[in-house]
């Protein structure tokens, strides 16, 4: 072969690789590096949604955003929300990893069944759920005044219960998600080193606290960083079960986002909002990771 040939097959092998990933990178661009650069100068305008014109604002939508008493609410119940999510589901998909990640007669349908919700949609669980909760012939209210409870409870139509039963739905359908996690993290640590700390006389206790949960710290951090972008970006549950309400005492920044967008048109607010939205998002994603390379994974 000539050097002009060779020159030029090695040019080939060189650009064949991108040749291949651009099926990939042509609809990451349409859908979404596009839309989300056009977003952020949305970001900047007073567009209505609906009338062709708009007008260039600046910062004032993140201003007047920052010193909005219900963006804050929401920002409040967001936190709230993400808190009573991942707590429980991390505890409990930890408990019945435990109990679970053994084979045993029967584990692999206890397994199927706790993991089933996940791969419900969410909006069917949440109007099941929405039977369960409601307050004249809900089957949870059903069960109380079986067990001599007069007085039906509003699930739905009062703030300290909504925001409750709409983490309730979210961990029962989470669960099992993060159970199969925790099951695959514990099969991967080394059989000798519970036989070694046998020999030595240590409790289960000691081995849970000293072995299991410092080897599967990884999957611990992988998995609350996971469930909080999850609750963050919760909407589904919210739409059926409260609608932000009552009084704004379940309306999340993703809700809120919603209703500024799709409810009053004001595009250019709303998407500020989901530009805070991202960066909490990015920042949490970001965090996971740095400081996942800190383990190392059995």
């Amino acid at each position: 072969m000539t050097p002009t040939s060779v020159r030029r097959c090695r040019c080939w092998s060189a650009l064949t690789p991108y040749s291949m990933m651009l099926p990939l990178l042509v609809p990451l661009f349409l859908f979404w590096l596009i839309p989300f650069g056009w977003s952020i100068y949305i970001s900047f305008t007073d567009w209505d949604y609906i009338t062709p014109t708009f007008n260039y604002v600046g910062l004032d939508n993140y201003q007047e955003l920052f010193g909005r008493d219900d963006f804050w609410q929401a920002v409040g119940n967001t936190g709230l929300f993400a808190l009573g999510v991942v707590i429980p589901t991390v505890a409990l998909g930890l408990l019945f990893a435990l109990l679970l990640h053994k084979q045993f007669s029967g584990s692999h349908l206890y397994r199927a069944l706790i993991f089933s919700p996940w791969i419900t949609p969410t909006i069917a669980v949440s109007i099941v759920w929405s039977w369960v909760f409601d307050t004249k012939n809900g089957l949870l209210n059903q069960l109380l005044a079986g067990v001599g409870m007069s007085q039906p409870i509003p699930w739905l139509e009062q703030g300290h219960t909504a925001m409750v039963a709409v983490m309730v739905v979210t961990i029962w359908q989470a669960l099992g998600w993060t159970m199969l996690f925790y099951i695959s993290a514990l099969n991967r640590i080394p059989a000798a080193l519970y036989e070694a700390s046998a020999i030595d006389g240590c409790s289960a206790w000691t081995r849970l606290w000293k072995i299991t949960l410092p080897l599967i710290s990884p999957t611990t951090f992988f998995l609350v960083i996971v469930n909080l972008i999850t609750a963050i970006e919760s909407f589904d549950q919210f739409q059926i079960l409260t609608q932000g309400g009552p009084g704004g005492t379940t309306r999340t920044l993703l809700y809120l986002f919603y209703q500024e967008a799709f409810e009053q048109y004001q595009m250019g607010p709303a998407a500020a909002m989901s530009l805070v939205i991202f960066v909490l998002t990015a920042g949490l994603t970001l965090l996971n990771t740095l400081l996942g390379k800190r383990w190392v994974y059995y």
